[in-house]
């Protein structure tokens, strides 16, 4: 069997933009909901350099085994090579996210 797949998680959260690395994205049992898990954080003392958003975001998420995210919520989902840095941004900053369109409530 090869190496496990990684993947590049988009997702808006309280004004924010988080992008994540996690190796297990699948739709959730919960209805509306992307299933995320296995986050990929850099080990400790990996480097020289200590990312601050890397460390805010290892400390956020240090107990969590899933994430269930609002499918709404989701911006993208990449299937990447090798993982990058991961970041934390306002989400206002040069993103123009869609709502997700649903249909018309009934009358």
């Amino acid at each position: 069997m090869g190496a496990k797949k990684l993947y590049k998680v988009t997702f808006l959260h309280l004004g924010k933009c988080y992008e994540l690395y996690a190796r297990h994205v699948v739709s959730s049992a919960l209805w509306g909901f992307t299933e995320i898990g296995e986050l990929v954080f850099e080990p400790v003392g990996s480097g020289l350099l200590v990312d601050p958003s890397e460390e805010r975001l290892r400390e956020e998420f240090a107990d969590t085994r899933v994430l269930h995210l609002p499918m709404q919520s989701v911006v993208r989902i990449e299937e990447v090579e090798r993982k990058g840095a991961i970041a934390i941004r306002d989400a206002g900053d040069g993103q123009k996210v869609m709502p997700f369109p649903m249909p018309p409530k009934p009358r």
